[in-house]
């Protein structure tokens, strides 16, 4: 098989602040801004890597949930643990200073962790965790 990652969803529950910190803070391109009925769908992506992409969606938007699962979600939003993204870099500690200084929600410095990686942890405005990974 010939498999890629072309895109992966993450959830949203204020698109412009969504936008400003998967554009302004992490530098991704916008690929995509679709409204539809009072929502809105934001595909972002890093420059360099036009075959994968992250689409900001709002989970109210899923077909078939009930109002007691969306509150679900958006409890476990809230918590932070409804989603995760992992990233990576060459250079983690000039990444994290960077990070910092844009008024981020840090969750972990950069840390050597058991599992082998190095890497630190912050969350976007809707709570997803990223992490990011000291690439070798």
């Amino acid at each position: 098989m010939d498999l890629t990652i072309h895109q992966t969803f993450l959830p949203h529950h204020d698109p412009d602040a969504a936008l400003s910190f998967y554009r302004d803070t992490l530098g991704f391109e916008v690929r995509n801004d679709v409204g539809y009925h009072g929502l809105r769908w934001i595909t972002v992506g890093p420059a360099d890597q036009p075959g994968t992409s992250i689409v900001l969606y709002p989970p109210a938007a899923t077909p078939g949930l009930t109002a007691d699962e969306r509150r679900t979600i958006e409890e476990l939003m809230a918590k932070g643990s409804y989603a995760t993204l992992i990233l990576a870099t060459a250079d983690l500690d000039g990444t994290f200073e960077r990070l910092q200084g844009r008024n981020v929600e840090l969750v972990q410095e950069p840390t050597q962790q058991p599992y082998g990686v190095r890497d630190c942890a912050f969350r976007d405005p809707s709570g997803t965790l990223i992490r990011i990974q000291e690439r070798r």
